[in-house]
Order: C-alpha cells, then structure tokens, then sequence
C-alpha cells in the first residue's frame, strides 16, 4: 500500500491539477477580484470582443472546462441545433417530468402561501463572498451570448437539464424578460432581467417554469412556488444552482 499524501504533496497535485484546467480552457480568460467582477463583464461586453462570462474561482474555471473532455463534450454546432428543435417550456417541462418519474416518492412542491416578507436574490452569486479573491471571466468568440452553455458542452448532471435546454431557455427569457447570462460557475448560474414580472400572478407561473429548469431553488429552498415567487417580482436577478 502506498504511503499516504502529505498535506504539501495534494496540495502541489491540486495546484498541478488547476494549472492543467487553466492551459486547456479553450478562449481568452480574464482575471480580476469578485468585487470587480460585474464591472469587468460589463466592460468586456461593451468591447464587442465575444460574448463574456464571469465563471467564479480557479475551482469552478476547472469545473466547467470539464464538460469539454472528449469523451464526454458533444460539438456546440450538434448542441444549438437540438436547441433549434425545442419548445419552450414545453420540452423542458416534459423533460422534467420525465425525470421526476423516475423516483416512485416524487409528489411536485405545493404552491404555498405568500410570505410576509420575502426572501431576495443574492446577485452575482457566483462572485458572491470572493471580494478579495481572484475571480476568471471568460470571452466566448460569439456574438450571441445564448450559445455560452453549448460552448461548454454545460448542463447534463444529475437535476440539470442537458446543454440544449439551456440555450432553449435563454433565448426564450431574453425575448419574454430581457434576460441576460452573466455567470456560469460549475453548478451555478446568474442571470441579469430587464423585464422581471411585474405580477403575483406572472411571478408564480415563472416560478412553475424555473421548478422545471433547476428544481432545486425550490426543493432545497422554501419547498413552495411561492417561496421561490416574490425574489422574482420586479428583481433584477435571477439565480439558480444544482448540487
């Protein structure tokens, strides 16, 4: 059996580990601080150099190029266009149930009561807590930001749906919301809304729609569409997360 690790060697073969993803990342990668990061994206699109994406700490740069092993990436080009092929929500929906249908305990979270005083979107959550820390945003030489999870072969694990939803989704909340990707972490995504609902009522079918998308913002939150409701009414941003 071999001698156990010291704590110097995991840490050089976890430093060797990062230093492979960063050199495989596959498009231009910035570096700046998580206090900077919104204001960094934001003159990165203003550019006109790409599409960009603020993709959190060294870990989650290394998460996300793992979806684009060969043995595992599928072709952005074979992604956008099962894209093409879907209707949104629908085809999510289906999707989701079709999952769902797997575990004979599933019972669909209740819609709940109102709270009296509603939780709120944490922002940028995928720079949220790194003020100080380095944070990566990458620019995707594309001039629709839509295609940013079909670029990395994103989405397909456990609860999250495959890369093609994704786009699917985007496309449809930036024509309904004026929504706009602004980070993609390992397991994480954020987006900016410039039409949120405006509604009760358009809050709570928007939460139906997002239960589809990333059940877990509400089955490992509040357990009720209106839990997850009220952050959307009149927010900015939207924030989801798979585990």
């Amino acid at each position: 059996m071999p001698a156990p690790l010291t704590p110097e060697e995991r840490q050089r073969q976890a430093d060797e580990a990062r230093a492979k993803a960063m050199a495989r990342f596959p498009f231009e990668r910035i570096e700046t601080t998580g206090q900077e990061a919104l204001a960094t994206w934001t003159r990165l699109k203003l550019a006109g150099r790409g599409a960009p994406v603020v993709l959190g700490r060294d870990d989650d740069v290394e998460g996300v190029v793992s979806g684009l092993h060969p043995s595992a990436s599928r072709p952005a080009q074979e992604i956008l266009a099962a894209a093409a092929r879907l209707r949104h929500p629908e085809d999510l929906m289906a999707w989701r149930a079709a999952v769902q249908a797997r575990y004979d305990d599933y019972s669909p979270p209740p819609v709940g009561a109102w709270p009296a005083q509603p939780d709120s979107m944490p922002g940028l959550l995928v720079a949220r807590g790194l003020p100080r820390k380095t944070v990566h945003v990458g620019i995707v030489p594309t001039d629709d930001w839509t295609t940013i999870p079909a670029h990395f072969c994103w989405g397909g694990w456990n609860a999250c749906p495959p890369a093609e939803y994704h786009v699917a989704a985007l496309r449809a909340w930036r024509d309904r919301f004026g929504a706009e990707l602004v980070g993609l972490s390992t397991s994480c995504m954020d987006l900016r809304v410039a039409r949120p609902p405006q509604s009760r009522e358009a809050a709570l079918d928007l939460a139906r729609e997002h239960y589809a998308y990333c059940c877990d913002v509400i089955d490992q939150g509040l357990g009720t569409y209106a839990g997850w409701a009220p952050p959307l009414l009149g927010n900015e941003w939207w924030s989801f997360w798979w585990d």
